[in-house]
C-alpha cells in the first residue's frame, strides 16, 4: 500500500475523490426543462416548510447558482413547452423584461400584503385605545378604598 491509497482510506472504507467537496473532478449533468421544473419546485417546497434550501440542494447535489438561473428562464417562460432534448436559449429581450416586471410585482405584493396586515393591527391598536380611555373617563377619579 502506497502512501497516497492510506490517506484515501478510513476505518468505513476508501474515500470517493469525486464531489465538490472531495477536490476531484465533478461529472457534469445535464436535467431536461421538466426536470428543472421539478427541482425548482421541490426546492421552493422546501423553503416555506423551513426544512431548507440548502438542505435539498445538498440532498440532491445541486448548487444555488443553478437554482438561480433556472428560475430565471422559468419566470421568463423559456422552460414552458420544451420537449427533452430540446436546447433551451437565452431569453429574448422581450422575455426578460417580463420575467423582470413579474417579480417586481410578485415584491410589491408582498411590501402591500404586510403594509394591509400592518394597517389592520394598527387600526385595532386604535381601537383598543379608544375602549380602554373611554372607561378609563367613566370611572371616578378618586377610588374608595
Amino acid at each position: 500500500m502506497s502512501i497516497s491509497s492510506v490517506s484515501r482510506m478510513r476505518e468505513d472504507g476508501p474515500v470517493s475523490n469525486s464531489g465538490p467537496r472531495a477536490g476531484g473532478p465533478t461529472p457534469r449533468r445535464s436535467f431536461t426543462p421538466a426536470q428543472k421544473l421539478d427541482h425548482l419546485a421541490a426546492y421552493e417546497q422546501a423553503c416555506r416548510d423551513g426544512s431548507g434550501g440548502g438542505a435539498y440542494l445538498r440532498r440532491e447535489g445541486l448548487y444555488s447558482s443553478q437554482i438561480t438561473e433556472w428560475r430565471k428562464l422559468r419566470d421568463a417562460g423559456v422552460l414552458e413547452g420544451k420537449k427533452p432534448g430540446e436546447r433551451i436559449g437565452k431569453p429574448t429581450a422581450e422575455q426578460a423584461e417580463i420575467a423582470r416586471l413579474r417579480r417586481r410585482l410578485e415584491v410589491s405584493e408582498g411590501k402591500l400584503a404586510k403594509t394591509e396586515a400592518a394597517l389592520d393591527i394598527m387600526g385595532k391598536a386604535r381601537q383598543l385605545l379608544e375602549d380602554i380611555s373611554e372607561s378609563e373617563e367613566q370611572q371616578p377619579w378618586y377610588r374608595k378604598r
